[in-house]
């Protein structure tokens, strides 16, 4: 069951992911990366913005991801990072805009961001 505090919480977030997007779109030449950040899972997506479409897209669930049982979930998030980097540079993506989605710059989402840039997307 969610708590009232919970539900704060969410609204809170919210509120920062649609202040953030005021001045943040992707595009063609510097698609939007975006997190989405659940208890068990990571999801990170690079979206056109102007088309709205999804370009590439990894997760700790999708069957691409390889093998990540046993390993904490900020190395799962790194790991997510890097295989995101991989499969961006494959199609031909360099720069992206990082979108945090209102979440801390901090924990899973720093580290899925740092496995981004070492697979040598720039941002």
């Amino acid at each position: 069951m969610i708590t009232s505090s919970c539900k704060i919480k969410n609204a809170l977030r919210t509120r920062r992911h649609l202040s953030i997007r005021k001045n943040l779109s992707g595009s063609a030449e510097r698609p939007r990366l975006v997190v989405f950040r659940s208890l068990r899972n990571i999801y990170a997506q690079i979206i056109d913005d102007t088309k709205g479409v999804t370009l590439v897209s990894m997760s700790t669930i999708a069957k691409d991801s390889g093998s990540l049982e046993g390993m904490k979930k900020t190395a799962q998030s790194f790991e997510v990072g890097v295989k995101l980097g991989e499969k961006a540079l494959a199609a031909g993506i360099t720069k992206v805009a990082f979108d945090r989605a209102g979440y801390k710059y901090h924990g899973r989402v720093k580290a899925l961001a740092d496995g981004a840039r070492k697979a040598g997307l720039e941002f």
